[in-house]
């Protein structure tokens, strides 16, 4: 079997309030999405979500489901969400086979029993970076490219936090479920991303740190607004944001990172807002 998962239970925040550092990194962090020729994935019990990676090399990656779900095959009772961060390559479902280069994206619907990831060149695998979610119905699969995608440019260099939110599957591009996700680009000299912050108790989320150079981290934060915390962070690494939580971060340098999130609704704007000078 190519796939392999952990779970992690949902805890509050009385609770991760107690967490020293390797607790809360045990708890959150999501350090190895990418090994070769293997699907890597946690399960979390914030909204059933599932985030990880596939990284195809020598041979072809079939999605095949896992003991958690209790299902005959892994998108019985799901959808997918996909966005290559490698080299090129290709995703076959039931046989229909999607080309996705860097940046690319790829919604699955419910339903789909044959999911295959591969790479055009083993020199340079293709790195999918995979969540998925409950889905209540079959919805279309579709491809959605950067130049696709719904683009919001916010912040600026004074502030350090100038960047392009690509809004990659969200329901102004593609129907979905529950599911959303997008990829947001810090332009060179910005490090602060999600700022002013926010929660949005009615949907968790996962991020995805990338394109973060050699030798440069990304410190993200989390907590209720009045009890921050911060888990360092390195390149192609994740982390688990509860609803409950905020979710920031800010580098050593400029990065890029992916956002997926499930819950209550769809609305993108549906979050609760804190000022800047609230934050503890």
């Amino acid at each position: 079997m190519s796939v392999n998962y952990e779970s992690r239970y949902a805890i509050g925040p009385h609770e991760t309030k107690a967490l020293d550092t390797k607790a809360l990194r045990d708890n959150f962090l999501i350090e190895n999405v990418f090994a070769d020729d293997t699907i890597q994935l946690v399960y979390t019990h914030y909204d059933r979500y599932l985030a990880g990676g596939a990284k195809p090399v020598g041979k072809p990656l079939p999605l095949e489901t896992i003991d958690a779900l209790k299902a005959s095959y892994f998108l019985e009772r799901r959808e997918l969400g996909i966005i290559n961060v490698g080299g090129a390559g290709k995703v076959s479902v039931d046989g229909e086979v999607y080309e996705l280069g860097f940046k690319e994206a790829l919604y699955v619907g419910r339903g789909h029993r044959d999911v295959v990831f591969s790479s055009d060149n083993a020199g340079r695998p293709a790195k999918f970076y995979l969540n998925s979610a409950p889905a209540h119905r079959a919805y279309p699969s579709k491809k959605v490219t950067k130049a696709e995608a719904e683009t919001v440019e916010l912040g600026s260099l004074e502030t350090a936090n100038h960047r392009v939110i690509n809004k990659l599957l969200v329901n102004s591009v593609v129907e979905t479920c529950q599911l959303q996700m997008g990829m947001t680009e810090l332009k060179t000299g910005s490090v602060w991303n999600t700022m002013p912050a926010h929660t949005h108790d009615r949907r968790m989320e996962v991020y995805f740190y990338f394109e973060v150079p050699e030798g440069q981290s990304v410190s993200h934060f989390m907590g209720q607004p009045e009890e921050t915390r911060h888990i360092w962070m390195q390149n192609e690494q994740a982390v688990i944001s509860p609803p409950w939580s905020i979710h920031a971060g800010a580098g050593t340098s400029n990065y890029t990172f992916i956002w997926g999130m499930a819950g209550e609704n769809l609305d993108y704007d549906d979050m609760d807002k804190r000022a800047i000078t609230e934050l503890k």
